[in-house]
């Protein structure tokens, strides 16, 4: 890929601090944090793989938003505790693409990835006599496929405009990752054409799969008001709980940070909240998926024993 500016050959992660107590102090939090994620979603990924009685396309998906947050996880964290205990702070430009490319993509990937899982809730609750005809395996196969080959194409196109752009002489990243709204503000010249872009991939990749997912849960909300019995709105409600919660928090922190305006960035506010999505959000699903499933559970006693 060739660069706009070839006098940039590295970047300057700014981080969180300077203070060598609160790197140590974060190192500390963060390491705990991503050795909850690996260990959470491994769990959840060989309780899927291993228990007959997960074979079902609701825990197809789950498995592999799992594989992704771990993956989507490791993009991240690693790079974040070299800068928490390290005095070198730097990212060359190829490293900076890549994991620039990766973390676009796999974000893209999570939000087809939460609306074909919206769909299936959508089946599973409007139709359930009809759930496993409708939900066939080359169906979940192909959304999943679709939402990979979905993301990392549009990652592709936004890491290709991105770095086309003219990095001057100012190579600091005041962020702990290779961030989209930073790397714009580094990059000097015209940017009218990049921004027709990154507005249309942030229709494409957020906006239409937001707009799937309310969609699908209008549908299910309808559904489950024509369910006379109280328990019966209760228990279709609990099908669908786990990912409305993923759902909200996911969406919440990235349309947060990617549709507003330039005028309201600050990257010291937005950093916060991408924290919460990078590193906490890949941490919270497996809770999220099994604290309140009983198969789980049960799957989970299992292996135990």
């Amino acid at each position: 890929m060739e660069r706009g500016n070839h006098t940039v050959t590295e970047f300057i992660l700014v981080g969180f601090t300077t203070d060598p107590v609160m790197q140590l102090i974060l190192f500390v939090v963060f390491l705990g944090v991503y050795s909850m994620t690996v260990v959470g979603n491994t769990t959840l990924l060989m309780l899927i793989c291993n228990d007959s009685r997960l074979y079902t396309p609701m825990y197809f998906f789950i498995g592999n938003l799992s594989f992704l947050d771990l993956w989507y996880s490791s993009v991240y964290t690693p790079k974040i505790l070299m800068t928490c205990i390290s005095a070198d702070k730097t990212i060359s430009f190829a490293g900076c693409i890549a994991q620039f490319f990766f973390s676009a993509g796999l974000a893209y990937s999570e939000c087809y990835l939460l609306a074909a899982m919206a769909y299936d809730r959508y089946v599973a609750i409007s139709k359930p006599l009809l759930y496993s005809q409708a939900m066939s395996i080359k169906l979940c196969v192909f959304l999943v496929a679709a939402s990979y080959l979905g993301g990392f194409i549009n990652s592709s196109i936004i890491t290709k405009r991105t770095f086309a752009m003219e990095f001057c002489n100012d190579n600091v990243i005041d962020d702990f990752f290779c961030d989209l709204l930073p790397l714009v503000k580094l990059a000097c010249g015209r940017k009218d054409g990049y921004q027709v872009v990154l507005y249309f991939l942030l229709a494409s990749n957020v906006i239409t799969p937001t707009v799937l997912i309310l969609a699908s849960y209008l549908f299910i909300i309808a559904t489950i008001l024509r369910i006379r019995s109280t328990q019966g709105r209760l228990k279709a409600f609990s099908t669908c709980s786990s990912h409305l919660i993923s759902v909200t928090l996911f969406y919440g922190s990235i349309l947060y940070i990617y549709s507003r305006p330039p005028s309201s960035y600050s990257l010291d506010r937005d950093k916060i909240v991408s924290i919460f999505y990078t590193v906490v959000f890949p941490m919270l699903n497996p809770m999220i998926y099994s604290l309140r499933n009983k198969n789980i559970k049960e799957a989970l006693n299992k292996l135990c024993k």
